[in-house]
C-alpha cells in the first residue's frame, strides 16, 4: 500500500489529529527538542543497563509532581550523591552517605528514600531478573517499586524503551479533547498514520504542551 492510499484509509478525524501532532513535533523541534525526540526514538529495552535503569528510576521518582526544569538543574548533583548510578551494590554499600548528599541538594526525604529503596530491590533481585520480568509483565512488574503509581510505571516503562504511552495529565486532556478514551488509544492512532513510535508521539505532545499554554487548541 502506497503513501496515498494509507492515507485515504483513516478518516478525516484521525487526519486532522495526526496533522496537529506534526504541527506540534515542528514546534518542538524548532524551539530546540529535538535531541529529545532523537534519545526518545532510540531507546531500546533490550540494551538497558543497571546503571541506566537507576538513573531513569530516579528521574521519574524526583519529576514526580515536580516542574521539569527544577529537576534537571539538580540532576547532576543528585547523580553524583547516588555513585552516578554506578550499581545499586555500590548505591546500598554507601546508602548513608548518598542519603546525607542527596538531602542537602534535594530535601524531600520520601524520594530520596524512594531511590535507595528501589536500589535495594535491585540488589536483593538482581537486574537481570527485574528485567526479565519487566520485558513479561510491563508495567505491573514496574510497580513493584517506590513511588511507581499508575502514572509514573508508564512514564519509566517509556524511558525504558517500552513502546507505551504514559496517562499524564496532559496527554490525558488532549485524548480527551480528540476523543479518545486514553493517551495510548490516541498515540497508537496517531503512530498509525505518521509512522512515529508511541513513546515520541507521547514525549512530543507532552513537550509541545509545556511550551504552549493553549496547546489544546491545536488539537
Amino acid at each position: 500500500m502506497n503513501t496515498q492510499d494509507n492515507l485515504q484509509s483513516f478518516d478525516k478525524h484521525t487526519l486532522h489529529i495526526a496533522t496537529a501532532y506534526m504541527t506540534a513535533k515542528e514546534t518542538v523541534i524548532e524551539q530546540g527538542y529535538a535531541d529529545e525526540i532523537d534519545w526518545q526514538d532510540c531507546l531500546d529495552f533490550n540494551d538497558i543497563t543497571e546503571c541506566f535503569f537507576l538513573r531513569e528510576s530516579a528521574w521519574v521518582i524526583l519529576s514526580a509532581g515536580m516542574n521539569e526544569r527544577v529537576i534537571k538543574n539538580k540532576f547532576l548533583a543528585i547523580s553524583s550523591a547516588f555513585c552516578n548510578w554506578e550499581s545499586a551494590a555500590i548505591i546500598v554499600k554507601n546508602s548513608l552517605r548518598c542519603r546525607q548528599v542527596a538531602l542537602a541538594i534535594f530535601g524531600n526525604i520520601k524520594k530520596v528514600d524512594a531511590i535507595l529503596d528501589t536500589a535495594r530491590i535491585l540488589k536483593e533481585r538482581g537486574f537481570q531478573t527485574v528485567k526479565t520480568e519487566i520485558l513479561e509483565y510491563g508495567v505491573d512488574s514496574i510497580r513493584q517499586f517506590p513511588y511507581m503509581g499508575p502514572a509514573t510505571s508508564f512514564h519509566l516503562a517509556k524511558n525504558l524503551g517500552l513502546p507505551l504511552a504514559k496517562p499524564d495529565r496532559h496527554l490525558v486532556r488532549v485524548a480527551r479533547k480528540t476523543g479518545f478514551p486514553s493517551p495510548a488509544v490516541m498515540c497508537d492512532r496517531i503512530s498509525q498514520v505518521v509512522g512515529d513510535k508511541v513513546p515520541v508521539i507521547d514525549l512530543v505532545i507532552w513537550r509541545y504542551a509545556t511550551i504552549n499554554r493553549q496547546y489544546l487548541n491545536l488539537f
